[in-house]
């Protein structure tokens, strides 16, 4: 038997193309305005019927599975033509909405999901209880990504940052419900939400790494009709350090300069680290470019000790030199010559 195709997109008001946020948030906006308990009694029937598509709409296009099914249906949405369901379609014992959307078994005399809806994905028809507010099951708060940066220093000694975030909360004046009585919210528009600033402590353990993510339970966005919020996360991103870089995720790179007579004779030098100062032997006969290792002197391996810091050697060479010393370095160049190959 034919059914009457339903256009849910243009019920939403939506494109096709119309992203799972832009959904949500025509689905909110509409919900708000036709909310039966918005309306007088002389408009009330039209608001509930109005009501129920909208959220028949969100029960088909907010779920991928369900908005998957419902887009292969082809160009009968735009054609508006009936539907036939295929074999075996139609309602399936103990279906029902998907969680977080409505359930019009609440709605007494608005009834049950359309012939359309239920020749597609089965569902639901019967004996309502009276409408209510409750007709909204709990559902969680969406989950907020911010961002944190950290010196190599905080890396190797772990951080506690007090930090300033603005994000939305439940509006304080209708608890989020975005009605008053019979008028929508004066001080959210009826969203249900505010933006709100917020001062949180945020622990960075010791060993933290580029893309790293630190989980503040509960921090994310508020819940809808009494579900839990969100959680934030902080993911860490490390800054460039003036004399180190990191090499091979776990050991840091530095370089230190000797002059010429230093690495033929060999020398010792102080070197800057990130826990402090080290001193490190440079060989006689060191050449411009060579590395060496100073270990345990790099990042936190977790639970395994410490990298290694690899210092690269460089040569400086005097831009002036005074007639005495290159005297000498003219003896050297000669005695140089004179060295049997």
């Amino acid at each position: 038997m034919a059914v009457k195709f339903r256009d849910y997109y243009e019920v939403l008001g939506v494109p096709r193309t119309a992203s799972a946020e832009e959904i949500k948030k025509a689905y909110r906006k509409l919900a708000r305005k036709y909310h039966p308990d918005l309306h007088t009694s002389a408009g009330k029937a039209e608001a509930e019927g109005k009501f129920k598509e909208i959220n028949e709409a969100n029960e088909v296009l907010g779920d991928p599975k369900k908005r998957a099914k419902y887009d292969q249906l082809g160009p009968q949405w735009q054609e508006g033509m009936d539907f036939t369901p295929p074999p075996g379609g139609g309602p399936r014992p103990g279906a029902g909405p998907r969680e977080g959307a409505f359930d019009f078994e609440d709605f007494g005399g608005v009834g049950g999901f359309s012939d359309f809806f239920e020749s597609l994905f089965g569902g639901r028809a019967g004996g309502g209880r009276g409408f209510g507010r409750g007709a909204v099951r709990p559902r969680r708060g969406s989950d907020v990504e911010s961002e944190m940066e950290l010196t190599l220093e905080e890396v190797i000694q772990g951080a506690k940052r007090r930090v300033r975030l603005q994000g939305q909360a439940l509006c304080p004046v209708c608890n989020g419900r975005g009605i008053l009585g019979q008028q929508t919210c004066p001080r959210c528009g009826g969203t249900g939400r505010v933006l709100q600033e917020r001062e949180l402590t945020v622990n960075i353990p010791l060993g933290a790494r580029e893309g790293d993510r630190v989980r503040l339970a509960g921090q994310g966005e508020p819940g809808e009709e009494g579900g839990p919020p969100g959680d934030l996360f902080i993911r860490v991103r490390l800054l460039p350090h003036p004399r180190f870089n990191i090499v091979n995720e776990n050991d840091l790179e530095t370089e230190v300069e000797v002059m010429p007579w230093e690495a033929v004779l060999g020398t010792e030098v102080r070197i800057q680290t990130l826990g402090g100062e080290g001193v490190l032997k440079i060989p006689p006969g060191s050449r411009g470019g060579q590395r060496f290792r100073l270990r345990g002197k790099g990042l936190p391996i977790r639970g395994k000790g410490r990298g290694d810091l690899y210092v690269r050697l460089k040569i400086n060479v005097p831009p002036q030199v005074t007639p005495e010393e290159r005297h000498l370095y003219e003896e050297l160049a000669r005695l140089a010559k004179e060295k049997p190959r």
